[in-house]
């Protein structure tokens, strides 16, 4: 049964669930209410029985045939209970003695079903205590009822005490007859009415309150059906669903979000997807030209060393070893990229003076710069602070910059690195050049994907891994590198180091 009401609740829509458990704690509280409002009527009955009642047992009290000089006189209180009863068959009367036990009454043979009466009630009542007070029905062993009760006394001591049950047996049996139908018919007519009243107005508001549920049920539907493309097709309804204001506003804002953040991060991942397509086909390409010249040079060796002269040997082996180190250049640029781009790679961090490190790099360029008669010249600020980064990654950062520029810059021109203290604290890094610049075709992934400097230039050097190193390094050091635009010649990269 419970497991068949819980498959079916969960057929159910949210607001058939709320409409469902809105009408059964609307019934359940009319029953509730009814049944208290029953119990207080008939409380309040009670005590108003027995607020005008209380005169009752004292007047019957005053009669002398109750009493006689040797105790109670059994054949007068009979006649006279007789008597009372007959003008009203409502009450009952019983003559106890000191102790609470039952002397006289007047009933049928059996219909008592009690000997003693508790007279702790009878002191409360005598006492004034607050109304109503219910003492022991002599006719039902369990029940109490209101009565009234009065002391009885012989020769100046108390003899006992007159003791009148308000509401009898007879009272009882034929309201239950009069009031059951109607009572019963009240209460289902006043808890039916109340509860169509109340569920109109409850389904009514249920819909209103989860108007904005519908319309944002409607719009995920829409995406889950169509996808992110129908986002635009969304954004009313949850537009629609957001007037709601409350939770229901902030889970539909956010629900937007995500799925504008869930295009935003398809859109990059299908960026990704074609700049690592374009990375695989400039990597064929920038492979297979050093590779084929590599083969030619190896193959025309081994099929003409016979014929050819010595020094035209060595110049082949020479064409081939060049070629071998630019494969062996490209991938261990390739492996570095990789290490860093998965988090192999971290960075180990420790304070040193950038100047030192530039005159290092400086060096290792002496050569260089002198064969193609460029000129590489500092412009260091005095009095530069210390930086907190990784030396190796920082020396590669510099290497790679410093080399790009090199092969960029035609002979006898000029490569400038500038370092200077940045207004928020760290240094700023200028690598500069003189060279063709960057072709506003190549600006936009220039550290996105690998690319020439330049296609149009001859000097230019292949590949571009290393501005995608030096990327990711300034990256884990949480700087950024950028391009300077409208740079007068050349290209102008730029970078600030804490």
């Amino acid at each position: 049964m419970i497991a068949s009401l819980s498959r079916r609740l969960q057929r159910m829509s949210l607001s058939q669930r709320l409409s469902s458990v809105f009408v059964v704690l609307l019934l359940a509280c009319c029953a509730a209410s009814v049944a208290l409002q029953m119990r207080g009527s008939e409380r309040h009955e009670q005590m108003v029985i027995q607020r005008l009642s209380l005169n009752l047992a004292p007047q019957i009290a005053l009669y002398p045939e109750l009493m006689e000089p040797q105790g109670f006189n059994p054949a007068a209180v009979s006649g006279l209970f007789d008597k009372l009863m007959a003008v009203n068959p409502s009450v009952e009367v019983y003559l106890l003695d000191a102790a609470g036990r039952i002397r006289s009454y007047s009933a049928p043979e059996g219909a008592v079903k009690r000997a003693q009466i508790d007279l702790a009630p009878v002191h409360r009542l005598l006492g004034g205590t607050a109304l109503p007070v219910f003492g022991d029905d002599p006719r039902n062993p369990l029940g109490h009822k209101v009565f009234s009760a009065a002391p009885l006394q012989l020769a100046g001591r108390d003899a006992g005490y007159v003791y009148v049950i308000l509401q009898g047996e007879n009272r009882e049996s034929l309201a239950s007859r009069v009031n059951a139908g109607s009572a019963a018919n009240a209460m289902l007519w006043s808890m039916g009415l109340v509860a169509l009243l109340g569920m109109v107005a409850g389904l009514a508001a249920f819909r209103l309150i989860t108007r904005p549920l519908r319309a944002l049920t409607e719009g995920v539907r829409g995406l889950e059906a169509n996808g992110l493309s129908w986002l635009p097709q969304a954004r009313p309804l949850l537009h629609r669903a957001a007037r709601g204001g409350g939770e229901m506003a902030l889970l539909s804002q956010s629900f937007e979000r995500l799925a504008e953040r869930t295009e935003e991060q398809w859109q990059a991942l299908r960026q990704q997807d074609e700049q690592r397509r374009e990375l695989f086909a400039n990597l064929s390409h920038d492979l297979r030209t050093p590779l084929t010249s590599l083969h030619g040079y190896l193959e025309t060796l081994r099929m003409k060393s016979q014929v050819l002269a010595p020094h035209e040997q060595g110049r082949y082996l020479d064409i081939a070893l060049e070629q071998s180190r630019k494969v062996g250049r490209l991938a261990q640029e390739m492996f570095e990229l990789a290490r860093l781009e998965y988090g192999v790679a971290k960075p180990d961090m420790e304070q040193f003076f950038l100047t030192d490190l530039l005159q290092d790099v400086f060096q290792k360029f002496e050569l260089t710069v002198q064969a193609k008669q460029q000129h590489l010249t500092a412009d260091i600020a005095p009095d530069l602070p210390p930086v907190t980064a990784d030396l190796a990654m920082m020396e590669r950062v510099l290497v790679n910059l410093i080399d790009n520029a090199v092969c960029a810059t035609p002979t006898g021109g000029e490569i400038t690195v500038a370092l200077q203290p940045h207004a928020a604290g760290g240094i700023e890094v200028t690598v500069r050049d003189t060279g063709p610049g960057v072709s506003s075709a190549l600006k936009k992934h220039l550290f996105e994907r690998p690319v020439a400097m330049d296609a149009a230039s001859p000097s230019a050097r292949a590949g571009g891994f290393g501005l995608l190193i030096v990327h990711r390094i300034l990256q884990l050091h949480a700087s950024k590198i950028r391009l300077v635009p409208d740079a007068d010649s050349g290209a102008v990269f730029h970078f600030v180091l804490r």
